[in-house]
């Protein structure tokens, strides 16, 4: 019995839920002006805590997933992911702040550099340097590629060649229709990677370890369902503390005469860090398709989730909400998705194309700071 909760508690571990519970204690107790708002060190403490709880949630998400399988797994990362994004961005558009009609599309262009260029990038240069050449499903690839670029191009693209709204905005009519077709489109792309074409996301080999392979101590119903409660407790503290530094974290990149989108870059990269970690610990195992699911996953969310919903909260509350690129941005975009579908379209991948993606992402950076 002893030895079942130690096995237990190794995949609880109390920081997993102390960290979300403290945090959710400081910004509640900060938003109702217990304590100072603009203490230096509080905000500290705050965003210390915020990056915990985000480990936290993809932590508990990680045991559910494993609990699921995948790709299942990979999709429930991505959803919980993106539900960290969109309280970030719309605790940063609710601010006030100036330049918060730009938040969403900024760091939803970001999530999308970040994983196809970064987070692609370290799995196949890190993964090909230990295997040398690693495969994944060509049809798994190439189904989220096409959803990707269609949802990429409708959101981010489109907005800057219509003549109805705002310059880089869409009419209020365009705005619900787009955010429409994304969530229809992203639906089906979901029914197909759960139901209909499930086995074009699993990785054929690792399938084959895990059926003989006893099942892990984390995948037990007891722990699934702490994982459950820990993971609402950890989401509900992420929003909580974003609420809380969305404002200094605008007033001090503005005070550094940083450009707007620096916001965006650290958003995104926060939210990320975890999920990318995954990626790539599961591409130094060989295991490039769960890579693969998990990086295309985050994107497709990020485009098909995200903007939907802070469309819907921009029309609600009359809002503006410009999502066009600026052309520099524009011709990243289109280069990585040039390129992503060059790398993903073989089925194979060694360091080489690893190191064209962290290229384009080094230039990515670049621009974010010096546009």
């Amino acid at each position: 019995m002893k030895s079942r909760l130690q096995d237990s508690s190794a995949y609880v571990p109390l920081w997993s839920w102390i960290v979300p519970l403290f945090g959710s204690v400081i910004a509640a107790m900060t938003l109702a002006h217990v304590l100072p708002e603009r203490s230096v060190v509080l905000l500290l403490m705050s965003a210390g805590l915020l990056a915990g709880a985000v480990f936290a949630s993809v932590h508990h998400a990680e045991i559910l997933a494993a609990r699921v399988g995948q790709p299942s797994g990979a999709i429930l990362l991505a959803v919980c992911v993106t539900i960290i994004e969109v309280a970030i961005i719309v605790s940063l558009m609710l601010s006030g702040a100036e330049g918060n009609e730009v938040v969403a599309r900024d760091t939803v262009f970001a999530a999308v550099m970040i994983v196809l260029n970064g987070v692609i990038g370290l799995c196949l240069v890190l993964g090909g340097r230990r295997h040398r050449e690693q495969s994944f499903q060509l049809d798994a690839a190439s189904a989220a590629l096409a959803v990707l670029g269609t949802l990429a191009t409708l959101s981010l693209v489109l907005p800057n060649f219509v003549t109805a709204g705002k310059p880089q905005q869409f009419a209020v009519t365009q705005l619900v229709v787009i955010g429409l077709v994304s969530v229809a489109l992203y639906g089906v792309f979901l029914f197909v990677q759960t139901v209909r074409h499930r086995d074009y996301f699993i990785d054929v080999v690792a399938a084959d370890e895990d059926a003989i392979s006893p099942p892990a101590p984390y995948e037990t119903p007891c722990n699934s369902l702490a994982a459950g409660g820990l993971l609402v407790l950890a989401l509900i503290a992420v929003v909580l503390l974003a609420k809380l530094l969305s404002s200094p974290l605008d007033s001090a990149v503005a005070a550094l005469g940083l450009p707007q989108a620096v916001v965006g870059v650290t958003i995104a990269g926060v939210v990320l860090l975890p999920e990318g970690i995954a990626s790539v610990k599961a591409a130094l195992m060989n295991r490039l398709q769960n890579s693969v699911n998990l990086v295309l996953g985050s994107a497709l969310a990020s485009i098909g989730m995200t903007i939907p919903v802070v469309a819907a909260i921009s029309v609600a509350l009359g809002r503006d909400l410009a999502l066009g690129l600026a052309p520099q941005n524009l011709i990243m975009l289109i280069l990585t998705l040039f390129v992503g579908t060059i790398t993903l379209g073989t089925g194979r991948t060694t360091v080489l194309q690893g190191a064209v993606h962290l290229a384009i992402f080094t230039v990515f950076l670049l621009l974010s700071a010096i546009p």
